[in-house]
């Protein structure tokens, strides 16, 4: 008996009518849309947070590292806390410390405190996002059912990151840079509000009522460091002592949760879960997914401002078609997904990705057009990014039983945060080197040195998003795919019977 035939057959939280699984879906999806914006909302408003906060030059992008820090850090406890203490519950408390978080971000008065409220934010991300992710696998069933679910899942997270840009330079420009935050706290309570109307309460059910203290602090303090010294290279350097050495202590720490794992009777994070090769390549994929993509934002944001000198709203405006594009392929690729695997759809999503980084790796230093130079390589990243996102997901949760939906969860979302931002230090310290070797060669256009550097940078992208290709084909499961694909057609063609005999 396979995988997945094992986790069909484990019994079902409480059931949805059709009706209430739309509204948990729209409410899940709306809360990781806010979720995943807030890691580029505040990117367009940096200038103003920093002349209004008196930031120094190097201190401003920890606007930005602070969330995505502890975001990163916390997911794995996160979604093993949803799956040990209740997915709602934990739903609905991150949604109240990353609203109240919000609300202190947009009062701050000080460096200071608008670090704090942002690291406060990523920790309420980091609770809500894998608690959410998991629900959607316990309320739908595995195959079409979930696949639909999980399209809408990848398109608004897909797409969160160009409508964070989007709606940073419209508030920005609009209000201040103070409404990038408040903007979160009325949705997010709202969200937590109607929750208890909409979501039906649900843990595992494996027996285990002790918590793995040891193992919680090891791995949480293990990927924040880890994190923390990858997004801190750029600017202390690779090479150099500290970020050696943070490196060092996050090994450390992470060999230390894998012992206390192997001898817990009572694992924060049960090894059995890695006997699933195609959650096992799923999150390999999704790290190098995370390393050749996160950071095409960054760079096509700069190159905009910088190179073609577009304001704030017009950057953000420019990534509207981005966005729909993402949406819309997100939506074509649960469909692919049902019928034909997805293996072969985010293996040909990783080939997308791949095409759009070399064709932006061509962008002039001078003479550039949005419509010859961006528009066309952004629609097809914004393919690939649909067509990756969505089918590394559901390899991601393919044949867990609904007492790992958590853990599983939490795994997938960390490997792209951890990847994201592995992939940005590595390709922003390459775009630097570059820029730094054309200008110590005689060029002193700044342009043209910039320019050299996104493209140095976007080529590498595009290795990774090749890698991750290969590794598909090598690492997930042809065989798990294959029966998930005809699993979801038989679930579908049972559900349209009773239609078409009315």
């Amino acid at each position: 008996m396979t995988t997945i035939t094992q986790a069909q057959s484990q019994p079902q939280p409480q059931s949805y009518t059709p009706r209430a699984k739309n509204l948990a879906l729209l409410l899940l999806a709306v809360t990781q849309f806010v979720i995943v914006i807030d890691a580029s909302i505040v990117n367009v408003a940096l200038p103003s947070i920093g002349s209004h906060l008196h930031f120094s030059r190097d201190d401003l992008s920890w606007v930005v590292n602070a969330y995505t820090l502890t975001f990163g850090g916390f997911l794995l406890l996160g979604g093993r806390l949803s799956d040990l203490l209740g997915r709602r519950r934990m739903f609905m408390l991150g949604l109240v410390l990353f609203s109240a978080a919000s609300f202190a971000g947009g009062i701050a008065q000080s460096e200071g405190w608008l670090l704090a409220a942002r690291a406060v934010q990523g920790l309420g991300a980091a609770i809500v996002s894998p608690a959410a992710l998991s629900i959607i696998t316990t309320t739908f069933a595995e195959g079409s059912e979930r696949n639909r679910a999980l399209g809408v899942w990848g398109a608004v997270a897909g797409a969160g990151g160009a409508a964070g840009v989007l709606l940073g330079g419209i508030l920005t420009s609009g209000l201040s840079w103070r409404w990038v935050l408040f903007v979160n706290v009325p949705i997010g309570i709202a969200a937590a509000t109607v929750a208890p109307r909409i979501l039906h309460e649900s843990r595992a059910e494996d027996g285990a009522r002790t918590f793995d203290f040891p193992g919680a602090i090891t791995v949480t303090a293990g990927l924040s460091l880890l994190v923390y010294a990858i997004v801190d290279a750029v600017n202390a350097g690779w090479g150099s002592a500290a970020t050696i050495s943070k490196i060092a202590v996050a090994v450390v720490l992470l060999a230390a949760f894998l012992v206390i794992e192997l001898r817990s009777r009572h694992p924060l994070m049960p090894f059995s879960i890695f006997r699933l090769r195609t959650l096992r390549g799923a999150n390999i994929v999704g790290l190098l997914v995370g390393m050749s993509l996160f950071s095409m934002f960054f760079f096509i944001s700069l190159y905009l401002q910088n190179v073609m000198h577009y304001s704030p709203i017009k950057t953000g405006i420019s990534y509207l078609p981005l966005a729909v594009g993402i949406i819309l392929s997100a939506g074509a690729a649960s469909q692919l997904v049902t019928r034909i695997g997805f293996k072969p759809v985010l293996i040909t999503g990783l080939l997308f990705i791949a095409g759009g980084l070399i064709w932006f790796s061509r962008v002039p230093a001078a003479g550039g057009s949005y419509a010859a130079d961006v528009l066309g390589p952004s629609l097809l990243a914004a393919v690939g990014l649909g067509f990756s996102f969505v089918p590394v997901t559901i390899a991601a949760v393919t044949g867990t039983r609904p007492h790992e939906a958590g853990l599983a969860s939490g795994l997938i979302n960390t490997s792209q945060q951890v990847g994201g931002a592995l992939g940005l230090a590595i390709l922003a310290t390459i775009a630097n080197s570059r820029t730094q070797s054309v200008f110590h060669s005689g060029v002193h256009s700044a342009s043209v040195g910039l320019t050299k550097g996104f493209d140095r940078a976007f080529l590498v992208g595009a290795g990774f998003a090749i890698l991750g290709a290969i590794l598909a084909m090598v690492l997930i499961s042809s065989r798990d795919s294959r029966e998930h694909s005809e699993a979801a057609r038989a679930e579908a063609t049972a559900s349209a019977v009773p239609v078409a005999a009315g």
